[in-house]
């Protein structure tokens, strides 16, 4: 089974929600998507997808994965896309980084491998574990009362899990406005619901306390991602009263070594494409159980295609570790493929189907940008 034709399509994703806000003052109303199908020598087509949330966000952007696949792509051509590693070291032949790129390809030959092979990708990841996966919703900051509003919206789908994003700028209400913003999401809990609070990096040590201040000593919720730099998340970690949970600082083997070596948090956010793929995210899920690290498994945003990677990833997550998956379908109003994975009860579950179980939408997809062939 070798890689014979790789085809890169482009979509826009537009944000379900209007105008979707991050700290520090970032706004998203569409998302740009690289979807990619990679065609074997015996008919089979993987497809994967990377969709960066923006260019601010972590160092990844779209016109960068395209561009980064035109030397990615021809390096894996001829390739067996069962064979994983091999996989990863001919893209980290070619190029040093670019974790996004690179996610497009890998999750596309684990989608080719499990059709290869007759399985769903998340019984090649270590095993199906009964039962379904919770599923967590992403609220962007506004008023708090708009803010209550989409969390009940997101329950009523049943979302069992939210991420609340924080980081209010002082002119806006600074973290008074935060702290105000966290009780009315808070405000209607039901049981069995869990909460984070997310800055994107955008607070330092002295906002996240000052906010913290504001809260009741029993507000029963997690802190993520509260600061850029390792510095500041170690300057709060040790007067911090919440538990933390570290994404963007930790997008490699090396990172989520660091955090467990300096006791930086309590869990990491795995984001498929900030990590680098399947390949990476299942590599750096071993490392984090051994260190008793509780896991959400999410990625930036984007398809069908992306909650299918989430979603097999999770599914295969041991459950005492596993906190919740987000589910990117519920941030976008385009719909780029079919998946069968509803959202019941506040959990969903990988298909039987072999491969990613998706079946994409070639009018939604539209035509490829590129294509890559052997010679």
């Amino acid at each position: 089974m070798r890689i014979t034709r790789i085809e890169v399509h482009e979509a826009e994703l537009a944000y379900a929600g209007g105008v979707y806000r991050l700290s520090g003052g970032r706004e998203y109303r569409a998302f740009d998507a690289t979807i990619l199908s990679l065609h074997c020598d015996d008919g089979t087509v993987g497809w994967g997808e990377s969709t960066p949330f923006g260019s601010t966000y972590v160092a990844a952007h779209a016109g960068g994965v395209r561009a980064a696949l035109d030397l990615l792509a021809p390096a894996v051509i001829g390739l067996d896309p069962r064979s994983h590693d091999r996989i990863q070291d001919a893209m980290n032949t070619v190029l040093t980084g670019h974790a996004a790129a690179k996610t497009a390809i890998d999750v596309a030959c684990w989608d080719a491998h499990g059709k290869a092979a007759g399985l769903a990708v998340c019984d090649l990841l270590g095993g199906r574990i009964a039962g379904p996966v919770p599923v967590i919703s992403s609220i962007g900051s506004d008023t708090p009362d708009a803010m209550r509003a989409s969390v009940a919206r997101h329950r009523k789908a049943g979302f069992r899990g939210h991420s609340v994003k924080i980081g209010a700028g002082e002119a806006e209400g600074g973290p008074a406005l935060d702290a105000e913003r966290i009780g009315a999401c808070l405000a209607d809990r039901q049981p069995g619901e869990w909460y984070l609070a997310d800055a994107n990096g955008g607070m330092t040590p002295e906002s996240v306390l000052r906010m913290m201040a504001h809260l009741p000593e029993n507000t029963d919720i997690v802190i993520e991602a509260p600061c850029a730099s390792w510095r500041e998340t170690l300057s709060l970690r040790s007067r911090c009263r919440l538990p933390i949970l570290l994404d963007e600082l930790i997008q490699d083997d090396a990172d989520l070594i660091h955090a467990i070596a300096t006791d930086a948090c309590d869990g990491v956010g795995l984001k498929i494409s900030k990590q680098g793929g399947l390949t990476a995210s299942q590599r750096q899920r071993v490392i984090a159980s051994a260190a008793g690290m509780v896991m959400s498994v999410q990625d930036t945003t984007g398809s069908e295609i992306s909650f299918a990677a989430i979603l097999h990833m999770a599914q295969s997550t041991p459950r005492h570790l596993l906190r919740c998956a987000l589910d990117p379908r519920s941030m976008v109003s385009t719909r780029i493929a079919e998946f069968d994975a509803p959202v019941i009860n506040g959990g969903a579950t990988a298909p039987d189907q072999p491969g990613l179980g998706i079946t994409p939408n070639p009018n939604a997809i539209g035509a490829p940008v590129a294509i890559y062939e052997g010679a």
